[in-house]
């Protein structure tokens, strides 16, 4: 009879969570900004619409493009940044105007000699969207165009309309704070190097503090994520330029992007961009890999054609910013003597100061640098919070 009874209670135990389970309430679907049209479609009625989008424009399967023009709405121009409107330019490379071969639209660049709207371009429109998949670390030049595009739209009354998406770098607040003196277009404003903002939150803090001018008079709209919360992973559904193809490399970005300004190669013309480091002449490790001309990704990548040795990071746990890849290979350069910021000037812009630069050639430890951001880094902390949208 005992065990009749405690069989009894373990399958009402059983029964019982198993209903509280399915009772549970469900977590809310993530949804874009853009996915959320019932939002932000009565704004653009009737108005004159400019749009800065790319190839991470998309409504599942659907660009914005194509939605918004199903829905009616009067799309005069789109604007297109680093990599193109199809996201298929290697970094750097200048992106031409002309004409969108699908819909027949002005195709308007705004990487190249011309990165802000013109008076005529922007006069042509009420009101500009922007809507544009970012990685959260300030080099990456999508928020440099944003910033832009804000200034235009200030300075000749148009509206302007940031259609929020992730930060998968979210759940950090990392690296220096940009020194204004080494403001350029891989670094506009006074953040860390991995902000944790999404680029509408960033958006509003431009705006609020003034970081453009006239910034009282830009009408700024900002449609939120739906069910995000700033610290929960997102795997980008479209790359969003041809060197970021995986959540891999876009974890190791804010640590590998200062290789940029040396004679390594972290990976461009191979299938593996930023998720590599190699050099020819020596190295730390025994990993080979050649890059080789890519068009569209890298037409002509650091060291191509040669036979590298170096760090495969495919499977590293790649968290926030990593100061030991920078520091390991520096001290192998300095044993070789041998130059390694070969472009110093290059690597303060990326850094937003030239103090990195200097602490790592003077031999500071990573703790000891890491140091030296935290005042700066609290205070940022303290400044954009106002501006937040997410827990």
């Amino acid at each position: 009879m005992r065990a009749l009874l405690l069989l009894l209670l373990s399958v009402c135990l059983l029964s019982c969570g198993a209903d509280n389970n399915v009772n549970a309430p469900a977590e809310p679907p993530l949804q874009t900004g853009a996915e959320q049209l019932s939002q932000y479609l009565p704004m653009l009625a009737g108005k004159r619409v400019g749009v800065l989008v790319n190839q991470t424009s998309m409504l599942g399967q659907q660009h914005l493009v194509d939605v918004l023009l199903a829905q009616q709405i009067n799309i005069v121009s789109i604007f297109a940044p680093e990599h193109g409107f199809r996201g298929d330019h290697d970094a750097g490379a200048t992106v031409k105007s002309g004409v969108d071969s699908k819909t027949g639209l002005p195709l308007l660049s705004l990487y190249g000699a011309n990165k802000k709207p013109s008076a005529e371009q922007m006069q042509k429109l009420d009101v500009v969207i922007f809507d544009i998949q970012d990685v959260g670390v300030r080099y990456y030049t999508y928020i440099s165009s944003m910033h832009y595009m804000m200034q235009a739209a200030a300075e000749h009354g148009v509206s302007m309309l940031v259609l929020d998406r992730p930060n998968p770098n979210g759940a950090y607040v990392d690296g220096p704070v940009l020194d204004l003196q080494f403001q350029s277009f891989v670094g506009m404003h006074p953040i860390p190097l991995l902000h944790g903002m999404t680029v509408g939150e960033l958006a509003q803090m431009i705006k609020g503090e003034r970081w453009i001018t006239h910034a009282d008079k830009l009408q700024l709209s900002v449609v939120p994520l739906s069910g995000y919360q700033r610290n929960q992973p997102y795997s980008l559904p479209v790359k969003p330029s041809p060197n970021l193809p995986n959540d891999q490399a876009i974890a190791l970005y804010p640590s590998l992007g200062f290789f940029e300004a040396t004679p390594l190669s972290v990976g461009r013309g191979t299938a593996f961009p930023f998720q590599v480091i190699g050099y020819d002449k020596f190295s730390t490790g025994n990993f080979q890999f050649m890059p080789v001309s890519t068009p569209g990704a890298a037409l002509s990548p650091p060291l191509m054609d040669k036979v590298l040795l170096g760090e495969d990071l495919r499977q590293v746990k790649a968290q926030g910013l990593n100061l030991e890849y920078l520091l390991r290979w520096h001290a192998l350069f300095k044993a070789q003597d041998e130059i390694f910021f070969n472009s110093a000037g290059f690597m303060d812009k990326l850094a937003g100061t030239d103090q990195l630069r200097l602490q790592i050639e003077q031999g500071l430890t990573e703790s000891e640098i890491r140091a030296g951001w935290q005042e700066a880094l609290q205070h940022f902390r303290l400044q954009r919070k106002p501006y937040l949208l997410y827990p």
